[in-house]
């Protein structure tokens, strides 16, 4: 594809207020136009109801928004759809059945005519910081949801922390994918070792895929005089964030092994590589190989660089992007908070071909400056049914039209 090119970001009527008081451009593909669509303040995750509303979930204000998209040059209507939510944060339609993931919960409701009805819970008793057991600490509480294409749920559960091996053996299990039945009831441990996978989406297949937060401030695990040291310089690009198709049963290794991007391994000048990535033991909570065999685990399909902070995950199947992508996996990458020099946030393409993802691709990026702060953070793209790009920024507080020439 031909190399990005920087586009003036262009408010729309009555969302030009800070940060987009001034210009701001982006890097896009080229002829690519980028429009503030609508201001949401911490707009997160995305979904499309059957109805062409495009509905926006709000953990931070409790609920979910609709938006309904007006003329090419007019800001949607908005509307609050539910409110008065714990932490609402995934959401999923199957039919005219809207799922929303809640912090200790998943609820159903019918969805018809821009509105909802019949609320239900599907499933019940999941981990948030008001579980006993965590005495209120509780890092990656907010929940993502996904149909799969035998209608059961799946829903990601976070690790409590960093580090927290105890989550393996939870009930229910944290730092898991969990999966319940069509309809909801008890979830069942789906895939385990998924340190914070925010990023849960079916691909065009049917298979479940997640976009994994990794751990952060691993120690180098090579021999030598620095196994077992928090180096900066290894922390930056180790270890790398997942994007895996997951299988019943499947384990991604944390917290006792890590994705290893280091084609060389052991050598400081190794190449880096997120295609087919092996596993290494954690010297800091695995040493002696015992609690969990590295080499077993299958390689990591794709991934993204250490600290990426990938966030939403979706894909836009056939025909797919305009301007000759195609279809594929779009990611929000939200950027690092401890890597030096941060890693920049972007809207990621990952080419879908013949069952299988191709390596990340940078769509959409310049929300950083080179200071390293930053105006904007992208959560989650969707591919519209205009086949326009919708962005949702919860920094900026907006959600983003991304048009290709001629669509």
């Amino acid at each position: 594809m031909p190399a990005l090119a920087s586009t003036t970001v262009r408010p729309l009527g009555g969302t030009a207020a800070a940060p987009f008081d001034e210009a701001r451009r982006l890097q896009a593909p080229p002829g690519w136009t980028v429009t503030v669509w609508a201001r949401l303040p911490g707009a997160r995750l995305l979904a499309w109801a059957p109805d062409g509303q495009l509905l926006v979930s709000r953990p931070k204000s409790g609920d979910v928004i609709a938006l309904l998209p007006g003329g090419d040059d007019a800001a949607p209507a908005q509307q609050t759809l539910l409110s008065g939510l714990n932490q609402p944060h995934g959401l999923a339609f199957a039919g005219d059945t809207l799922y929303v993931a809640e912090s200790d919960r998943v609820d159903a409701f019918t969805y018809r005519a821009g509105a909802v009805s019949g609320r239900r819970v599907v499933i019940d008793g999941l981990p948030d910081a008001k579980s006993p057991e965590l005495g209120g600490a509780y890092a990656h509480a907010l929940k993502s949801v996904a149909v799969g294409a035998d209608g059961a749920l799946y829903v990601s559960v976070g690790s409590t922390g960093n580090v927290s091996a105890e989550d393996r053996d939870a009930d229910p299990q944290r730092a898991a994918i969990l999966r319940a039945a069509p309809g909801g009831g008890k979830p069942t441990v789906f895939a385990r070792g998924v340190r914070n996978g925010t990023g849960l989406a079916v691909d065009p297949d049917g298979a479940v895929w997640t976009a994994v937060n990794n751990r952060d401030n691993i120690a180098y695990p090579y021999e030598g005089d620095e196994q077992g040291e928090v180096r900066q310089g290894y922390v930056n690009d180790h270890p790398l964030e997942p994007l895996a198709r997951l299988t019943r049963g499947r384990d991604l290794g944390w917290p006792y092994c890590n994705p290893d991007p280091d084609v060389n391994p052991g050598r400081p000048d190794s190449p880096l590589s997120y295609t087919r990535r092996p596993f290494v033991r954690d010297v800091q909570t695995n040493p002696d190989g015992r609690k969990l065999d590295c080499a077993a685990l299958p390689p990591v399909e794709q991934g993204m660089g250490a600290h990426s902070a990938p966030l939403g995950l979706s894909f836009a199947t056939s025909p797919g992007l305009a301007g000759g992508y195609g279809p594929g996996a779009l990611v929000g990458v939200h950027g690092s908070w401890n890597r030096r020099p941060p890693r920049a946030p972007e809207v990621s393409f990952f080419a879908w071909r013949d069952g299988a993802l191709g390596a990340q691709q940078t769509l959409l990026t310049g929300f950083q400056q080179a200071n390293g702060s930053r105006w904007g953070r992208p959560v989650m793209a969707v591919q519209g049914p205009d086949r326009a790009l919708y962005v949702s920024d919860d920094l900026a507080g907006a959600v983003y039209r991304v048009t290709a020439p001629g669509s």
